[in-house]
């Protein structure tokens, strides 16, 4: 996957000023200097342009950005300019775009200002203060021109304007990965989850990932071709991550170290980035012996950067996926019981986790049945370390459209249900009651993606680059 991310700057100012105000020019540039500075700070390239100031540089300057290939412009308006010389870039290139209205000073010192001698040395002072004056021309053109773009307000030492300029560029980031995704899907719905059910080829023109079809035959194959040091290997990555019960007997720990690395084998093969799967194999001994043995081996993949959701939730494989790029893991969940009295919702699932989030090693545990699903075998017992925490579920509404929802939260220390799944308490700032109940009437399926920390501007973000709706709860 290509981690790299390329930021377009465009200075635009005004020809005509130069030779009425010699000091303008170098003072502009000094300021974006500074916003360079600041772009950069969030880790990515930043190909510099200069300030374009007259309509012969449009051409060229697009075909430099082109050539550079960038993901993001961001077009400084450093002093007036005229919207005639902006449009034809923007029209070239089709790209995201962040207008920056962005003033050198937070105040106006207004008696320093009116000291200097001269009218013209006041002009030229007030002109590198005009941005605002660009940005509803701006906007007005590129409205009507129907090109997206973003607007930033505020001044050079505004911290929460780079703030919104650096989530931008993360959500910018974010989105080419997930362009660059391969969805692994084996299996079949678990049938009757009509929630669940989805258009992949809708999310994947949505979201612009890879659909990829597969079988469980495949791991099958791969699993049989396992050598007896491989799976020595794995078991002792399986002690080494999990926290394996004395309970969990040398039989099950193999069948599904074997089945770990025939997982392993198909991701590095088919080159996945996340997998929704589910598979029943019941009239099959083999297949059943396989798919009940699957867990620990998706718990390894999802912890890596592989994001595995049961049940064949596709919609929340994606989900997970986004969470998992935004560095905040993203575990399969969904909503287990509520204390109305405490006001503490828990969430969790059975299947793989992501141990990364983990408050400590998670448990490897034997099951005598999965509920709801046929045969036996090992599960994981987890719970959220606590701190803040962030919900995102995609969806899709009654005209096929994806949107984003979300919610930011708590997880908090407490009892869980010891019953050989993850799950743990979460508190949001509104009621459980009233939590569930808007949750729920926002139509989102039962599944949600569970990640740390706040990530919902980001992930606003990433809705608005990707033309989305986005709804939070909290």
């Amino acid at each position: 996957m290509n981690d790299s991310c390329k930021v377009g700057l465009m200075g635009i100012g005004l020809d005509t000023y130069w030779p009425q105000f010699p000091e303008l020019k170098p003072k502009l540039a000094q300021n974006q200097s500074r916003i360079r500075k600041e772009l950069e700070g969030s880790g990515v390239t930043v190909v510099d342009v200069g300030i374009l100031d007259k309509q012969e540089q449009a051409l060229p300057i697009a075909a430099n950005f082109r050539k550079e290939d960038i993901d993001v412009l961001f077009v400084n308006i450093s002093t007036y300019a005229l919207s005639q010389i902006v449009l034809p870039v923007l029209q070239q290139l089709k790209t995201h775009v962040v207008l920056l209205n962005i003033s050198p000073y937070g105040e106006i010192d207004f008696d320093q200002f009116n000291g200097l001698p001269t009218r013209e040395q006041r002009t030229g002072a007030w002109l590198e203060l005009c941005q605002s004056c660009v940005a509803p021309e701006l906007a007005s053109v590129l409205r009507r021109a129907n090109i997206p773009f973003q607007l930033i307000s505020g001044h050079l030492d505004d911290p929460e304007a780079w703030e919104e300029a650096k989530s931008i560029i993360q959500a910018v980031r974010i989105t080419k990965f997930l362009r660059q995704t391969k969805l692994g899907l084996i299996g079949n719905y678990y049938s009757g989850m009509m929630d669940v059910y989805s258009d992949i080829t809708q999310l994947s023109s949505f979201l612009g990932h890879q659909n990829h079809l597969l079988e469980f035959g495949m791991i099958k194959k791969y699993r049989k071709e396992c050598t007896d040091s491989e799976v020595k290997n794995k078991l002792d990555e399986f002690h080494e991550t999990f926290d394996v019960s004395t309970e969990c007997s040398g039989y099950e720990l193999e069948r599904a170290a074997r089945t770990s690395l025939a997982l392993d084998f198909l991701v590095k093969e088919h080159g996945l980035g996340c997998i929704a799967y589910y598979f029943e194999g019941q009239g099959d001994d083999e297949y059943l012996d396989l798919v009940t043995s699957l867990i620990p081996g998706l718990t390894l993949l999802t912890g890596r950067n592989v994001p595995c959701a049961g049940e064949f939730e596709v919609k929340n494989a994606l989900a997970m996926k986004i969470m998992d790029l935004l560095g905040s893991g993203g575990s399969f969940s969904e909503f287990y019981a509520i204390d109305y009295q405490k006001n503490i919702i828990l969430l969790g699932h059975d299947g793989p986790a992501h141990f990364a989030i983990a408050d400590g090693k998670v448990g490897l545990v034997p099951l005598g049945v999965y509920h709801g699903k046929p045969g036996k075998g090992l599960s994981i017992q987890m719970q959220v370390k606590p701190g803040p925490i962030t919900m995102l579920s995609v969806c899709q509404g009654f005209d096929g459209k994806v949107f984003f929802l979300y919610a930011e939260g708590e997880a908090i220390e407490g009892p869980t249900f010891q019953i050989g799944n993850t799950n743990s308490q979460y508190r949001f700032p509104l009621s459980a009651k009233n939590f569930i109940t808007q949750w729920s009437l926002a139509g989102p399926s039962h599944h949600c993606a569970i990640g740390t920390g706040r990530q919902g501007h980001v992930i606003e973000q990433m809705a608005k680059l990707l033309g989305l709706s986005c709804i939070k709860i909290c």
